[in-house]
């Protein structure tokens, strides 16, 4: 395989040692491949996390790994199979890439997948690097309407519909959604785009939940001040949330959800525990409560740009800051301090 020899990237070296350096990184343009120069970059949640702690679970930082995996960009070369893209086409890229001859891949749950291959997710490189080469069936043309930074928003928000999806929403339902983070809040916006009426969002950050502002009908509630179960029966008139989304990975907030849920409500879990957690049976099964659980997505890129070139979702509140390539590691250091202020930050390379 041929190599860029002096492609600069953001590499994370090591836990807390980052890099702006150049790397060996693919190069040939297969039969079925695109060129991506790359425009905009998320900094995601896990991408921090691969940061501070060189690990998530069993995927383990042990060499140098470029981050990055919420991109946008323009097609710069075609291989010579590919007809669904052409050179110039403004494009946003789905990460993970499976085997096609898994069983998950054939059944469609492509994101099970144990081979799947997913940028930034050790030991496969992201794509904070000026220029990417990736399967043409995983990258996606940008209406006119949608921008980079809008486009670079499309793989947490198909987060959110992933979970949606798992919710399946009957119109006129209420939800809360634990967590008013970048994951929260784009489940809190697909919901209302699926249909609830309302979608409480609780956090004990305070500042976060300042972003609700920019939403109609999606209700803030501070965990500090406020009892979330008691806010939901007021105004479920006693009855309790349809749909609980878990987003936050705290243990404390499986207290909120058996409190705050209807019988027969529905619990989709996202977020990911750092610990074992309790549950209480008794109230799953004499609620008879039905649980679901999201590992990122499959199948929910195009629906995710439809629903932002229809306005029926706007993430642009949420991009915080835009910084520049160069400063891409004062960004990560930023992201680390987990301000409430911020977020989402985009490198713009």
């Amino acid at each position: 395989m041929l190599y860029w020899s002096n492609m600069k990237a953001l590499v994370l070296e090591k836990k807390l040692q980052l890099s702006l350096r150049d790397i060996d990184l693919p190069k040939d343009v297969r039969a079925n491949d695109v060129k991506i120069k790359m425009h905009t970059v998320g900094i995601c949640g896990s991408d921090v996390h691969y940061y501070t702690h060189g690990k998530i679970g069993p995927f383990v930082v042990d060499k140098p790994m470029v981050l990055g995996h919420e991109g946008s960009g323009t097609v710069i070369e075609i291989g010579n199979n590919v007809s669904n893209l052409k050179v110039g086409d403004r494009v946003c890229i789905e990460p993970g890439v499976p085997d096609i001859n898994s069983k998950e891949y054939i059944k469609g749950f492509y994101n099970l997948d144990p081979k799947l291959t997913f940028w930034a997710t050790p030991p496969d490189h992201g794509c904070l690097t000026p220029e990417v080469v990736f399967p043409s069936n995983f990258v996606f043309k940008l209406p006119e309407n949608v921008s980079y930074a809008e486009g670079a928003m499309i793989e947490p928000l198909a987060v959110g519909l992933q979970a949606a999806e798992k919710a399946k929403i009957i119109p006129g339902e209420t939800a809360l959604v634990m967590g008013c983070g970048p994951i929260g809040l784009v489940i809190a916006l697909t919901a209302l785009a699926g249909g609830c009426s309302k979608v409480f969002i609780a956090d004990i950050v305070g500042k976060k939940l300042e972003m609700c502002k920019n939403y109609k009908n999606l209700i803030p509630i501070d965990l500090n001040k406020d009892n979330p179960a008691e806010i939901i029966k007021k105004n479920t008139n006693n009855w309790g949330a349809n749909i609980i989304f878990e987003a936050s990975g705290a243990t404390k907030a499986y207290d909120v959800i058996f409190d705050s849920i209807c019988p027969t409500g529905k619990v989709v879990i996202v977020g990911n525990p750092m610990n074992p957690i309790p549950m209480d049976f008794a109230t799953l099964l004499t609620k008879e409560i039905e649980i679901k659980t999201v590992f990122r997505y499959a199948h929910q890129y195009e629906r995710a740009i439809n629903l932002l070139s229809s306005d029926k979702i706007d993430v642009k509140p949420m991009i915080t800051d835009t910084v520049a390539f160069e400063d891409s590691i004062k960004a990560f250091e930023r992201a680390a301090k987990n301000l409430p202020e911020d977020v989402k930050i985009q490198i713009q390379l």
